[in-house]
Protein backbone atom coordinates (compact mmCIF):
# COMPACT_ATOMS: atom_id res chain seq x y z
CA UNK A 1 0.00 0.00 0.00
CA UNK A 2 1.17 3.62 -0.68
CA UNK A 3 1.65 6.07 1.97
CA UNK A 4 -1.10 7.73 0.43
CA UNK A 5 -3.22 4.73 0.99
CA UNK A 6 -1.73 4.79 4.28
CA UNK A 7 -2.47 7.93 5.17
CA UNK A 8 -6.18 7.94 4.01
CA UNK A 9 -6.79 5.08 6.25
CA UNK A 10 -5.43 6.32 9.06
CA UNK A 11 -7.59 9.10 8.41
CA UNK A 12 -10.80 7.20 7.86
CA UNK A 13 -9.83 5.37 11.08
CA UNK A 14 -9.69 8.27 12.71
CA UNK A 15 -12.76 9.79 11.42
CA UNK A 16 -14.65 6.30 12.63
CA UNK A 17 -12.73 6.56 16.09
CA UNK A 18 -13.78 9.77 16.82
CA UNK A 19 -17.53 9.77 14.97
CA UNK A 20 -18.26 6.71 17.42
CA UNK A 21 -17.13 7.81 20.64
CA UNK A 22 -19.07 11.61 19.81
CA UNK A 23 -23.06 9.45 18.81
CA UNK A 24 -21.98 7.43 21.99
CA UNK A 25 -21.87 10.60 24.34
CA UNK A 26 -24.70 11.74 22.24
CA UNK A 27 -26.75 8.60 22.68
CA UNK A 28 -26.11 8.58 26.34
CA UNK A 29 -26.85 12.08 26.70
CA UNK A 30 -30.46 11.29 24.85
CA UNK A 31 -30.93 9.05 27.11
CA UNK A 32 -30.54 10.11 30.64
CA UNK A 33 -31.42 10.44 33.34
CA UNK A 34 -29.40 6.86 34.03
CA UNK A 35 -31.35 4.62 35.61
CA UNK A 36 -30.77 0.55 36.14
CA UNK A 37 -34.21 -0.19 34.79
CA UNK A 38 -36.18 -1.39 31.39
CA UNK A 39 -37.28 2.90 30.60
CA UNK A 40 -33.51 3.61 30.26
CA UNK A 41 -32.45 1.04 28.07
CA UNK A 42 -35.50 1.81 26.25
CA UNK A 43 -34.89 5.49 25.67
CA UNK A 44 -30.83 4.05 25.27
CA UNK A 45 -32.32 1.78 21.83
CA UNK A 46 -34.43 4.68 20.79
CA UNK A 47 -31.63 6.98 20.04
CA UNK A 48 -30.28 6.83 16.55
CA UNK A 49 -26.90 7.97 17.67
CA UNK A 50 -26.54 4.69 19.14
CA UNK A 51 -26.76 2.76 16.07
CA UNK A 52 -24.90 5.29 14.29
CA UNK A 53 -21.40 5.17 17.12
CA UNK A 54 -22.26 0.64 16.58
CA UNK A 55 -21.99 1.38 12.82
CA UNK A 56 -18.59 3.83 13.28
CA UNK A 57 -17.02 1.21 15.68
CA UNK A 58 -17.38 -1.66 13.31
CA UNK A 59 -16.09 0.42 10.29
CA UNK A 60 -13.29 1.42 12.22
CA UNK A 61 -12.43 -2.20 13.25
CA UNK A 62 -12.53 -3.15 9.47
CA UNK A 63 -10.25 -0.13 8.50
CA UNK A 64 -8.06 -0.97 11.53
CA UNK A 65 -7.73 -4.66 10.24
CA UNK A 66 -7.00 -3.61 6.50
CA UNK A 67 -4.46 -1.06 7.65
CA UNK A 68 -3.09 -3.88 9.98
CA UNK A 69 -1.86 -6.08 6.56
CA UNK A 70 0.40 -2.86 5.43
CA UNK A 71 1.52 -0.83 8.55
CA UNK A 72 3.45 -1.83 11.62
CA UNK A 73 1.64 -2.42 14.26
CA UNK A 74 4.21 0.00 16.76
CA UNK A 75 3.58 3.12 14.33
CA UNK A 76 0.05 2.08 13.57
CA UNK A 77 -0.78 1.58 17.26
CA UNK A 78 0.43 5.13 17.85
CA UNK A 79 -1.60 7.04 15.19
CA UNK A 80 -4.79 5.30 16.10
CA UNK A 81 -5.05 6.95 19.02
CA UNK A 82 -4.83 10.39 17.75
CA UNK A 83 -8.38 9.95 18.58
CA UNK A 84 -7.93 10.80 22.19
CA UNK A 85 -7.50 14.01 20.74
CA UNK A 86 -9.70 14.47 18.07
CA UNK A 87 -13.06 13.54 20.54
CA UNK A 88 -11.18 15.88 22.94
CA UNK A 89 -11.65 19.00 20.94
CA UNK A 90 -14.69 17.76 18.54
CA UNK A 91 -16.07 17.07 22.22
CA UNK A 92 -15.45 20.73 23.74
CA UNK A 93 -17.23 22.41 19.88
CA UNK A 94 -20.23 19.36 19.99
CA UNK A 95 -21.25 19.52 24.04
CA UNK A 96 -19.39 22.15 25.06
CA UNK A 97 -17.11 20.10 27.51
CA UNK A 98 -14.31 22.06 29.14
CA UNK A 99 -11.06 21.95 27.96
CA UNK A 100 -8.29 23.16 29.85
CA UNK A 101 -4.86 24.51 29.57
CA UNK A 102 -3.62 20.70 31.11
CA UNK A 103 -5.92 18.96 28.29
CA UNK A 104 -4.31 20.70 25.85
CA UNK A 105 -1.06 20.10 26.68
CA UNK A 106 -1.81 16.55 27.09
CA UNK A 107 -3.19 16.95 23.48
CA UNK A 108 -0.07 18.17 22.07
CA UNK A 109 2.49 15.93 23.53
CA UNK A 110 0.08 13.00 22.11
CA UNK A 111 0.22 14.59 18.46
CA UNK A 112 4.03 15.46 18.99
CA UNK A 113 4.36 11.98 20.09
CA UNK A 114 2.66 10.46 17.25
CA UNK A 115 4.57 13.03 15.22
CA UNK A 116 8.22 11.39 16.61
CA UNK A 117 6.90 8.30 15.89
CA UNK A 118 6.40 8.77 12.44
CA UNK A 119 9.15 10.68 11.57
CA UNK A 120 11.13 8.01 12.97
CA UNK A 121 9.87 5.18 10.68
CA UNK A 122 10.09 7.35 7.94
CA UNK A 123 13.64 7.52 8.38
CA UNK A 124 14.53 4.29 9.16
CA UNK A 125 15.10 4.72 12.34
CA UNK A 126 15.21 1.20 14.38
CA UNK A 127 13.35 0.90 17.68
CA UNK A 128 15.40 0.47 20.25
Amino acid sequence: MSRRGLLAGFLLLLVFNTAAQLALKAASTGALPLQANVAWVSRLLHQRSLYVAIACFVSGFLAWMALLRHAPIGPAFAVSNLDIVTVLLASHWLFGESVGAWRLLGGALIVAGVGCLALAAGRGVPAD
